[in-house]
């Protein structure tokens, strides 16, 4: 089975497990098969030390394996990353993680990173059910990049948003479609970063 695009981890237990250095290092190594003795080699570590990383990597679902193949008089396992990519859901902090319903802003910060929240959840589940279905997940995703003259454009901006989006919800909802399937649409509007983060350590020394 190919390697999923990304998985989202949503258990504390999980997330732990994958969360020290030494085993995201390993991980990243084995986006291709490779083995214990392999990953040693590359980044200095026993083998002994590596196989043990690996092993808690493949219980925790982290890691597949592969094939064994012969090297010298030893038998090499190999195995591979289950995942191109890793992403850690907030509900793996649980109520740490949460941002209660009252709390509710649209021009809260709070509530964006709230709202991405949930979706970044749902997401994860909808993902393992395709992937156990065997079928895509009907997304769509639209960003662009907006540059506001000053504070009240950025407001008027945010009302017309608002507008228009319920303009079109208006226009295309059906409660009562007998085939419909009920859809989660956000926009979010966030200050981009135009700096690195090197260069944002530079600019505090100088």
């Amino acid at each position: 089975m190919a390697a999923a695009a990304l998985e989202i981890i949503r258990e504390p237990g999980r997330a732990a497990a994958l969360l020290q250095p030494a085993r995201i290092t390993i991980l990243d190594l084995c986006r291709e098969p490779n083995s214990a003795s392999g990953i040693g080699r590359e980044i200095g570590l026993p083998r002994q030390q590596v196989n043990y990383h690996m092993r808690e990597l493949e219980r925790e679902g982290y890691l597949e394996f592969v094939e064994e193949r012969r090297k010298g008089n030893c038998l090499e396992r190999l195995v591979r990353a289950t995942a191109r990519r890793y992403l850690v859901s907030p509900e793996a902090l649980g109520r740490l993680g949460d941002i209660p319903e009252n709390r509710r802003d649209r021009f809260s910060a709070a509530w964006l990173v709230a709202t991405a929240a949930r979706a970044i959840r749902e997401l994860a589940i909808l993902s393992i059910r395709a992937r156990t279905a065997g079928k895509r997940i009907a997304t769509l995703t639209l960003e662009t990049g907006i540059r506001f003259r000053n504070p009240a454009e950025r407001n008027a901006f945010a009302e017309e948003l608002a507008t228009k989006m319920a303009e079109l919800v208006a226009k295309y909802h059906d409660a009562t479609a007998p085939g419909g399937r009920q859809f989660r649409c956000f926009t979010g509007v966030y200050p981009a970063i135009t700096r690195t983060e090197e260069a944002e350590g530079k600019a505090r020394l100088d």
